[in-house]
């Protein structure tokens, strides 16, 4: 088994030694590679989805690692106990849904040690809840895999809101900026990319929300522009 960029970058997160959930685990191949390796001792491998779950146990049961997995069907990290784990993976599902599974189960989301999220869409959406419900955002990394780009999240629960300066650092992580992520300025003229597309689609309509819609695609491109 081998594992994609995105999946390896995410593993290589997880504190050694710590018991993992993975949420929407499907196959199973992170806490599988990270129990063949032994960096971790035990895993619970959840996804709401039967099919799924069916894939992660006869990936565990392939290599033979059945005593040291607990295999969950449900929702989120509702399958989950107070300090049943140190760590959790939510990968692979909207930045929305993300922040509905923490708050479906805030005496779990709130004990954990760390929190390991990669958002596939609406990031800003789940940096701006984290932040305004006490998590703090202790870390950020980019992956790139074919031509996509991936934001990673870790993040903990402190019970202190953080408050940003400005929206943009929504949309683009200031830890990424602090780290100089090698691959930020990319990340950030695929962001530039996407408001000159969007301008140039409307550009010829006209209208009031319009114009509205242009004017902040354009401030929203100089504030990118400061970023770099």
């Amino acid at each position: 088994m081998k594992l994609t960029d995105r999946l390896l970058k995410i593993a290589s997160l997880v504190t050694k030694g710590k018991k993992v959930a993975d949420i929407g685990t499907d196959h199973g191949y992170i806490p599988v590679y990270l129990l063949n390796k032994g960096d971790i001792d035990y895993a619970i491998l959840a996804d709401v989805n039967k099919g799924p779950l069916e894939n992660a146990k006869k990936e565990v049961r392939h290599n033979g690692l059945m005593d040291k997995v607990d295999l969950r069907l449900g929702s989120g990290i509702e399958v989950l106990e107070k300090n049943e784990v140190d760590e959790i993976i939510i990968a692979g599902m909207g930045g929305i849904l993300i922040s509905e599974l923490l708050e479906a189960k805030k005496e779990v989301a709130h004990s954990l040690d760390k929190l390991i999220l990669q958002p596939m869409q609406a990031q800003n959406e789940l940096r701006k809840y984290l932040l305004n419900n006490g998590y703090e955002i202790l870390d950020e990394v980019l992956v790139k895999e074919d031509f996509r780009l991936y934001e990673i999240i870790i993040a903990k629960y402190t019970s202190k809101n953080t408050q940003v300066e400005d929206e943009i650092f929504y949309e683009v992580g200031k830890k990424l900026i602090e780290n100089k992520d090698p691959l930020l300025n990319e990340f950030i003229d695929k962001k530039i990319f996407m408001y000159n597309s969007i301008i140039k689609k409307i550009e010829d309509k006209a209208g009031e929300s319009i114009n509205k819609k242009i004017k902040e695609s354009k401030i929203a491109i100089e504030k990118l522009e400061k970023l770099k």
